[in-house]
């Protein structure tokens, strides 16, 4: 028996003639042009709300920083080895930080605005001075790539965190190694400089915090166990009169440690999903004074706290009231929220999603009063500018841009 696909042509074959059911005529004039598909692409692409994009970068970008007293100037580092500064406004101005050997994973400028840090996958950090362009000096010693860079609130002392599970500390304006923090068991991936600069806490893959005296290197605390995550801290942020430190972790807990006792005082366990971001508001929302006698153990150090927000990968920002313990809102992502910033002192937060959108939300309302366009992949970090008006973003999609938030300062 003869079929269609034998080689021979047989003609139009059909199981039956009562198979067709109707012959149609086409105009290929009315037959789609292979363009059509790209020209409908073409017009899907979405807006974008930028008013500055920087594209010298040739890899995904990690991080961003905006000088504390200059408000053009932005710090950037990506996975092409390289950071730069560079000005808002200015596209046709960038200044490289030459010399890193694999990705910068941060940047960080000091608080008089001075100097400014990177760090890199390779274990280095390099300091530069803001004024001359110089580099001024490189600080090395961890045995593997810098997670975190932080500067001393009131000097120029550099503390870092390393994948290989110690803290280090230097003198930049002396070149000087001060001081080596071991003791968590993997990677450090979060700390900090207390606000009075008295005191230095970090977070590890680890599940644990730890406290320690930066002066004598001694680990005054160790918070982990039952009473405290299950899983890796991821970050953490510190009331700005040192008294407590809130840590986020992959097991989407929040945790609320006192610094000088070492004790959970308060546990926030709304997220369903890893705990990216972590902040603090610097405005005090309408807290109201508790009686000694409605106080339980630890309370009393919630009379003036700010509002907290955390965002997790389970597509949630969560705005809480420190002072109960309570969530006050919960604002929905189409996607996980990698990273947050507050506004300044006033009641709105911006969040960096991985749908690639900045989003920004009345913490009060827990309305979404704005969105921002442009990035074609995840948002990987959040920085404003000092003087509030803009806020930068940068991305995998290997552009950081600068969006317009005057009306939200």
């Amino acid at each position: 028996m003869s079929t269609a696909n034998d080689g021979e042509d047989h003609g139009e074959v059909f199981l039956d003639e009562d198979d067709i059911v109707e012959e149609i005529n086409v105009d290929e004039e009315d037959l789609p042009d292979a363009d059509d598909d790209a020209e409908d692409a073409e017009v899907f692409d979405e807006a974008d709300d930028s008013l500055h994009i920087f594209t010298g970068h040739t890899g995904e970008l990690y991080t961003v920083a905006c000088s504390p007293t200059d408000a053009q100037l932005v710090a950037t580092g990506a996975g092409d080895d390289k950071g730069f500064l560079w000005r808002i406004g200015q596209g046709d101005w960038a200044f490289e930080l030459q010399g890193h050997q694999d990705s910068v994973s941060t940047v960080a400028f000091s608080s008089d605005g001075q100097l400014v840090a990177s760090g890199s996958l390779d274990g280095v950090i390099q300091v530069w001075d803001i004024s001359s362009g110089n580099l001024k000096c490189t600080l090395d010693g961890p045995g593997a790539g810098i997670e975190w860079v932080r500067w001393h609130p009131r000097g120029h002392l550099v503390l870092a965190g390393s994948e290989d599970s110690t803290v280090w500390m230097w003198n930049a304006d002396k070149n000087a190694y001060l001081n080596t923090f071991s003791g968590h068991a993997s990677t450090v991936t979060c700390g900090d400089f207390t606000p009075d600069g008295k005191t230095i806490c970090t977070g590890s893959d680890d599940a644990s915090l730890r406290i320690w005296n930066p002066r004598t290197g001694e680990n005054i605390h160790v918070v982990k166990g039952h009473y405290y995550h299950a899983e890796g801290l991821t970050c953490l942020t510190i009331t700005s009169d040192s008294s407590l430190v809130l840590t986020g972790s992959k097991d989407g807990s929040v945790h609320i440690v006192n610094i000088t006792t070492g004790k959970v005082v308060s546990s926030l366990p709304s997220h369903t999903d890893s705990i990216e971001c972590i902040g603090l508001s610097a405005r005090y929302c309408f807290l109201q004074e508790l009686s000694s006698e409605t106080m339980s153990d630890g309370f009393d150090l919630f009379h003036s706290s700010p509002w907290a927000a955390t965002g997790s990968m389970d597509q949630k920002l969560i705005i809480w009231d420190l002072q109960h313990s309570l969530a006050r809102c919960t604002c929905e992502h189409e996607d996980g929220v990698t990273c947050l910033q507050w506004l300044g002192a006033s009641r709105f937060v911006a969040t960096g999603c991985v749908d690639g959108k900045v989003r920004i939300w009345d913490s009060l309302s827990g309305d979404c009063v704005k969105t921002f366009r442009g990035h074609a992949d995840a948002i990987q970090s959040l920085a404003v500018s000092a003087d509030g008006s803009h806020l930068v973003s940068v991305s995998i999609d290997g552009t950081a841009r600068v969006f317009e938030i005057e009306e939200f300062r």
